[in-house]
């Protein structure tokens, strides 16, 4: 592998010269720095968010690509250009590529989303899929640069590539003159971080500048503590753009000097800071995009700052959409508006409806149950998984002191992994107790009372043995429902489901329930 230029030497001086002589705006354009207002309010603090989402490329890497490309010679440029990305720096390489008429072949790991993927190619890109991370991808970039004359493009350890990410930098400071107290930034290999840190401990040393990572992905974290580089055995990948094993040479060197401090954050506050930057801007960015927002979160709540102003650097929206299923699904556990509990409720006429009526009158605001799951399994004792809304960190245990004081034994399980990512889909299977049953699909309005009006409809010799519901956030909520009706009350099942009015359909017979769920 080409070694990138030896920049021990390069001082915050020298750097600031390099990014005030930069090249980059032939691609890249000055992003905007905007108020998130609804989080400045929750915080009690000012949150200014650059927004590098809005390059051509949807993140910032095209800047430091492009005048790491912009500095080759003729000679070089007409051999064409290598690198290894987990998407945005590859975007950035081929569109940089494309502006100044050379070869770019652009080696990814086969983990990077199919959207950085097919945008690459769209740009004129070669990619090649190499390995399961960055590190992987850039070994087998090594061979490809070695057999085929190309020139390396570092996504993070060269000297031109930083100066072009320090721009932003340049362009946040003369946006906002005002108060700043404090700069996030997320951090993979450094690059970033290492161009803003150069140019902001230059100009406004007073700004502290904070580094943010994954708590599964935090090698220049873990490498500053060791005061040496460490390589992570494996890296996490849903901030796939932070995803990095080992951190370069010369942004190890930098950060080391000029961050003032690191914060990692976890996959659920990442969920909970895109939906954030999402209710600010309408901008849905990917998770390495959303680290910075994250931290402030959790740096403000550490430090209980109030009337302080901090920037967030928003450094990518390259996000999968089949993603934003999970992101939603975790954004209101991470942000712990959604509260989870497995609760024991008395398997006996009427204790569900009890139960119920206790949710909807728990102390607080009102709120609505997000999700029910229940599948009858002993005689005596039902076990229920139910996500209820909340309105604030810290409530779900209170909650769950209150359900079991009222006679509803609950387990608080809304940092438990297994319940968030399995459990809570298993709630199901075969049971010996549920005779007589019959599957109800149904569509229930999303509207306060309407599993009520079921239950006081409902004939109390009837029993509820299968319940599901999650909370789809469309106006109507699919239910689907067990119960156990004697055959010599299917006319009356028939009338109750008449008067109830809720759409319906009928699933006794599907061959689903008959393979997993009829007993």
């Amino acid at each position: 592998m080409t070694k990138p230029t030896r920049a021990a030497s390069l001082s915050p001086a020298d750097y600031l010269k390099k990014i005030l002589t930069a090249k980059v705006y032939d691609v890249a354009v000055e992003s905007a720095m905007e108020p998130a207002k609804n989080l400045s309010r929750r915080l009690n603090n000012t949150v200014l968010l650059k927004r590098e989402d809005q390059q051509p490329v949807f993140s910032f890497k095209l800047r430091g690509a492009y005048n790491k490309m912009a500095h080759l010679s003729p000679a070089q440029l007409k051999k064409g250009v290598i690198c290894a990305s987990a998407g945005n720096h590859a975007q950035g390489v081929a569109l940089g590529a494309s502006r100044l008429g050379t070869r770019a072949v652009i080696v990814m790991p086969t983990t990077t989303p199919q959207l950085k993927v097919d945008a690459v190619r769209a740009l004129g890109g070669e990619v090649v899929l190499a390995g399961d991370s960055y590190s992987d991808a850039y070994t087998h970039a090594a061979e490809l640069e070695k057999k085929q004359g190309l020139t390396f493009v570092h996504p993070f350890d060269d000297p031109d590539v930083i100066a072009g990410q320090g721009t932003i930098a340049m362009e946040m400071l003369r946006q906002h003159q005002g108060r700043l107290d404090a700069v996030f930034v997320a951090i993979g290999g450094g690059g970033l971080i290492s161009g803003v840190a150069n140019y902001i401990k230059a100009v406004r040393p007073e700004v502290k500048v904070i580094g943010v990572q994954m708590d599964d992905s935090s090698a220049m974290m873990q490498s500053v503590s060791a005061n040496k580089r460490v390589t992570l055995s494996d890296v996490g990948l849903f901030s796939d753009g932070t995803a990095v094993k080992l951190v370069g040479e010369e942004t190890f060197r930098i950060s080391r000097a000029l961050v003032d401090g690191f914060i990692t954050v976890d996959t659920d506050a990442v969920c909970a800071a895109i939906k954030d930057v999402f209710v600010d801007t309408r901008s849905i960015v990917e998770p390495a995009g959303a680290l910075a927002v994250a931290a402030i979160k959790q740096y403000v709540a550490q430090h209980k700052t109030k009337g302080e102003t901090y920037a967030a650097i928003l450094c990518g929206a390259n996000m999968n959409f089949d993603r934003l299923r999970f992101v939603a699904e975790r954004a209101e556990v991470g942000e712990e508006r959604e509260a989870l509990f497995a609760v024991t409720i008395p398997e006996e006429r009427g204790s569900f409806r009890r139960f119920c009526e206790l949710i909807g009158n728990l102390p607080g605001l009102p709120r609505s149950v997000t999700e029910f799951n229940y599948r009858i399994s002993d005689a005596s004792k039902a076990h229920v998984f139910v996500g209820l809304t909340t309105h604030g960190k810290g409530e779900s245990k209170k909650i769950a002191a209150t359900l079991s004081k009222n006679g509803f034994k609950a387990l608080d399980l809304t940092h438990d992994e297994l319940a968030k990512e399995h459990v809570r889909h298993m709630v199901g299977g075969h049971s010996t107790l549920a005779k007589d049953e019959r599957l109800l699909r149904f569509e229930f309005p999303e509207r306060p009372g309407a599993l009520l009006k079921f239950l006081s409809l409902m004939q109390p010799t009837w029993n509820i043995s299968l319940f599901h519901y999650r909370n789809q956030g469309a106006d109507y909520g699919r239910i689907l429902i067990g119960l156990q009706v004697p055959a010599a009350d299917d006319r009356a099942l028939v009338k109750f489901l008449n008067t109830l009015g809720y759409p319906y359909v009928e699933e006794t017979s599907n061959p689903v329930y008959q393979l997993f769920l009829r007993s």
